[in-house]
C-alpha cells in the first residue's frame, strides 16, 4: 500500500466520482435556471411590449386629469361671476323695490290728500289764513302735513 501511483489512481477515481455525483446533482439545477432564464425572457419581453403603451395611457390620463381641473377651475370662476351677478340683480332689484315703496307711499298720500280735499265741505275763503287750515293730525308725516296744507 506504499505504492504512489495506486494512491495517485485511486485519488483520481475518487476526484472523478465526487465530480460526476455533483454534476448529477447539478444539473437539474442547471435545468432549472434554464427554466428561470426561459421564464425571465419571457416576462421581460411581455414588459418590453406593455409597459410602453401602458405608461403612454398614464401620461394621457395625467394630461386628462389636468385638463379637466383646467375646466373645473373655470367653472367655478364661471360659477363665482354668476354669483357676483345674481348678486347686483338682487341689490339693484331691492333699490328698485325701495324706490317703489316710497313712490307707492307717495301716491297713496297724494290719493288720500285728493280725498280728503274731495269730501270736505267745499268753502271759497276770501284769503289764506291760518285759521282756515285744517288742523294738522299729529300722526301724519311730515310730507303728507306739507300736502294738506297746500292742499288747503
Amino acid at each position: 500500500m506504499t505504492e504512489p501511483i495506486f494512491w495517485l489512481a485511486v485519488s483520481l477515481v475518487l476526484v472523478a466520482v465526487c465530480l460526476a455525483v455533483v454534476l448529477a446533482a447539478a444539473i437539474p439545477a442547471f435545468m432549472e435556471l434554464a427554466r428561470a432564464a426561459r421564464s425571465a425572457e419571457k416576462l421581460f419581453d411581455t414588459l418590453g411590449r406593455e409597459l410602453p403603451p401602458t405608461l403612454e395611457a398614464i401620461r394621457l390620463t395625467g394630461l386628462e386629469i389636468s385638463d379637466l381641473t383646467d375646466d373645473i377651475s373655470q367653472g367655478v370662476e364661471s360659477a363665482g361671476n354668476v354669483v357676483k351677478q345674481v348678486d347686483q340683480s338682487i341689490s339693484a332689484a331691492k333699490r328698485q323695490v325701495q324706490e317703489a315703496k316710497v313712490t307707492t307711499r307717495s301716491v297713496f298720500a297724494g290719493v288720500k290728500a285728493a280725498w280728503q280735499t274731495w269730501n270736505r265741505p267745499s268753502r271759497r275763503p276770501s284769503r289764506l289764513s291760518s285759521s282756515n287750515l285744517p288742523p294738522l293730525e299729529p300722526h301724519l308725516d311730515r310730507q303728507e302735513r306739507r300736502e294738506q296744507a297746500k292742499d288747503s
